[in-house]
């Protein structure tokens, strides 16, 4: 397969990944130094997610992003301050997780794998890939590694969460933020590669016939 590019390489999802962890470690710290203060720990996000934004925006990324980025960890920090349990800000995070791994399950289902659908959009494909019954099949399977991913992160999560474990919980957000997303993408990308058969002109060519 002449394909020289990974799906790290493609979807780059190592800023992305740290970006939404620092916040985290934001709030962490806030609650730690604070006492275990909730508002501590609000400000504390909310000191770092205003610095990635303002470093964002500073390097040309789109206000919608950052905005997006902000309104998560304004939604996190609200929902400890009106419960009143600083391990809530991590619900929205449990919650997500939850949500994407159903998504990409049932994306796999009706055939239009999710994995299929991002990279087919990173390269200007809009929906040319699924007339190749291989790289269909690719991205299927591709695609349940993503769906371990975040089954992966509910299983450490949800235990963290019952058992109220602030620290614990910002220690497995960072730990499981980019190292996670990194092995998701080689594993993924390997998945995909194997399912391909040989002589395939690659994730930027697609063949065959309508699906």
């Amino acid at each position: 397969m002449a394909q020289p590019e990974s799906l790290t390489e493609l979807l780059d999802g190592r800023r992305a990944a740290i970006d939404a962890s620092l916040p985290a470690v934001g709030f962490v710290a806030g609650w730690l130094l604070g006492g275990q203060s909730i508002w501590g720990g609000t400000i504390g996000a909310a000191v770092f997610a205003i610095g990635i934004a303002v470093w964002r925006l500073r390097n040309g990324d789109r206000p919608r992003a950052v905005l997006i980025g902000l309104l998560g960890v304004s939604v996190a920090a609200l929902i400890a301050l009106r419960t009143g349990k600083a391990e809530n800000f991590f619900l929205l995070q449990l919650f997500s997780n939850a949500a994407s791994a159903l998504a990409w399950a049932v994306s796999i289902v009706i055939r239009w794998p999710l994995l299929g659908v991002i990279v087919g959009a990173v390269l200007g494909q809009k929906t040319r890939w699924r007339r190749d019954p291989a790289l269909l099949r690719a991205y299927s399977r591709g695609s349940w590694v993503w769906v371990m991913q975040y089954l992966i992160r509910m299983a450490v999560f949800l235990p963290l969460y019952s058992a109220g474990l602030v620290a614990a919980l910002g220690v497995a957000r960072v730990a499981l933020s980019w190292p996670l997303v990194a092995a998701c993408l080689t594993v993924s990308w390997w998945v995909i590669r194997r399912n391909l058969p040989a002589g395939h002109p690659g994730l930027r060519h697609p063949v065959g016939q309508e699906v």
